[in-house]
């Protein structure tokens, strides 16, 4: 092991890593993402940690004969909100971490 080597100072900057990423999580609990389908007619919201938190849908697109077609919007709306919920996240824990976050189980 090196001479100059501060486990002090390793264990400080982990721990500051680690309250960092408490208040990253904190702080994307309260962002929200929007996903689209079908133009607007279905639009799904999630958090930053990938709770759907709102759905809106529009009158004019609930029809009894096509609940399937009302079915797939819903689901791709919610798909693209949770997937740009979990990239922001992916990304703001990389800019804490350097990259390491993957490794860390974060």
């Amino acid at each position: 092991m090196a001479k100059n080597f501060d486990m002090g100072a390793l264990a400080r900057q982990a721990q500051k890593m680690q309250v960092d990423l408490k208040k990253l999580e904190d702080d994307l609990k309260d962002r929200m993402l929007e996903g689209k389908a079908g133009g607007d007619a279905v639009v799904a919201y999630a958090n930053g940690i990938g709770e759907l938190m709102q759905l809106k849908i529009k009158p004019e697109v609930v029809d009894p004969d096509e609940v399937e077609d009302l079915e797939d919007l819903v689901v791709a709306a919610v798909r693209q909100a949770l997937e740009s919920a979990h990239k922001m996240a992916e990304e703001e824990r990389g800019r804490i971490t350097g990259g390491m976050a993957g490794n860390m189980g974060f």
